[in-house]
């Protein structure tokens, strides 16, 4: 067989391998959706919320695991978090789709009632693979806040600059979060999938589902300004976030991991992946020091 003829197998057998591999991954992000819909509930997503977030923040039990969390100094500066999962599979062209919650912090320092969220979006690029995240997008300011609760939705990278966030303890902390980007996002996988991103990731208000829990239409914007009292459902997710923010750190060692800052680096629209991967693998990419962060390149 002439080299030609070779190449041209070659080329056809990797096309149908490609075109399998699509096909398998678009059944995929469809059936995790329906499962997603089907499943879909306020209570059900602050359980979630509750299960991500303890897996992102320390544990009270064991201060150190501060070291490899997000920051206290950054929880009690947040003036909202989105915490959500995304389903993400593709060849090429990819697509995602994800649900989670949005909460506010309140004049008082309490945290709002939740609003339902979905997310969804296409990518191009070196996408290859399927993946399970879970994200936490801490907001860092009042401005992002009503972003969101005044449009109903909230472009990741769009009109509010996002960036991987500190991890860690210490002084480096502090300095990073004294003037801060709007948005910081973490993130921990639970597949592989070389191309991950944040970028153009929308995150929706879920009025269907708000609706439904809370018995009446209730926009956003009343929801996280505290005009609707935080329900029962949802805390297991408020106790969560409060004892990380209590947590004693005056016996942990002052280590952070500062993007941007040395031996960091400043790439916007990323995050860490701080709690490994879901089978106990580490993340695609390395810190400085060994952490692992999420490949969101």
């Amino acid at each position: 067989m002439s080299y030609l003829n070779k190449f041209r197998n070659a080329a056809n057998k990797a096309g149908i391998q490609a075109t399998a591999f699509a096909q398998q991954t678009s059944r995929q992000i469809s059936e995790q959706a329906n499962v997603a819909k089907a499943g879909f509930s306020l209570p059900k997503e602050c359980e979630k919320a509750a299960r991500i977030l303890q897996s992102f923040l320390a544990d009270p039990d064991h201060p150190d695991s501060a070291l490899n969390a997000i920051p206290k100094a950054v929880l009690q500066q947040a003036k909202g978090l989105a915490v959500f999962s995304v389903v993400k599979a593709g060849f090429v062209w990819s697509g995602k789709a994800g649900s989670g919650v949005v909460i506010a912090r309140l004049p008082d320092g309490s945290w709002s009632a939740p609003s339902c969220i979905a997310t969804g979006g296409v990518g191009f690029g070196l996408q290859i693979g399927a993946d399970l995240s879970e994200f936490v997008v801490v907001m860092n300011s009042d401005e992002a806040v009503k972003a969101f609760a005044l449009a109903g939705n909230l472009t990741i990278g769009g009109s509010l600059s996002a960036a991987a966030g500190p991890i860690g303890t210490g002084g480096a902390i502090n300095a990073a979060i004294s003037n801060p980007t709007p948005l910081f996002s973490y993130s921990r996988s639970k597949g592989l999938f070389a191309g991950m991103s944040l970028e153009g990731t929308v995150l929706i208000e879920r009025k269907d589902a708000n609706k439904e829990f809370y018995g009446q239409p209730i926009p956003a914007i009343d929801l996280l300004t505290g005009k609707v009292p935080a329900p029962e459902a949802a805390s297991q997710m408020y106790e969560v976030v409060e004892a990380a923010e209590m947590i004693d750190e005056s016996g942990v060692p002052h280590e952070a991991y500062v993007p941007g800052g040395p031996g960091g680096y400043n790439e916007p629209i990323s995050g860490y992946n701080v709690g490994g991967g879901g089978d106990g693998s580490s993340a695609t990419g390395t810190a400085a020091g060994g952490r692992p962060i999420f490949d969101a390149a």
